[in-house]
């Protein structure tokens, strides 16, 4: 079953389907797990990944709050979903910057990982400020 779907068929979605959002939805899904999952190869790793564990950290937390808050779609609640999409952005942003500091492979899945998150919920808000101002 795709997220996607699933919000398309929502009953109170209908015509409003936002497909850059849908699209962040199942990003930010992706990200958080994948952020999570560097968090936990950083621990591995010899050295001083302290930095990297805490930007990685926040970033799955965000993300996770992007995927569960964005894919409820009654009542819409598009004040916050805005601003989780601008905190997603930055917290991507941070991440991946970290994440492009290491020499290794799980670090370099992530931030490019966030990067892709990134440019979606650029889209998504653009797309919901479009639509706003329509």
């Amino acid at each position: 079953m795709s997220i996607k779907e699933m919000i398309s068929e929502h009953p109170q979605v209908g015509a409003d389907y936002n497909e850059q959002l849908a699209e962040t939805v199942k990003h930010a899904m992706y990200c958080a797990a994948i952020c999570n999952s560097c968090v936990d190869a950083c621990n591995a790793e010899s050295g001083d990944m302290s930095e990297c564990i805490r930007k990685c950290s926040d970033c799955s937390d965000i993300c996770q709050a992007v995927s569960t808050v964005a894919a409820r779609r009654t009542h819409g609640n598009t004040v916050v979903i805005k601003s989780l999409l601008e905190a997603c952005i930055i917290a991507c942003k941070v991440c991946a910057e970290e994440c492009a500091k290491h020499d290794n492979a799980h670090c370099r899945r992530c931030e490019k990982m966030c990067r892709e998150c990134m440019e979606d919920c650029v889209k998504a808000l653009e797309g919901m400020v479009e639509k706003a101002n329509a």
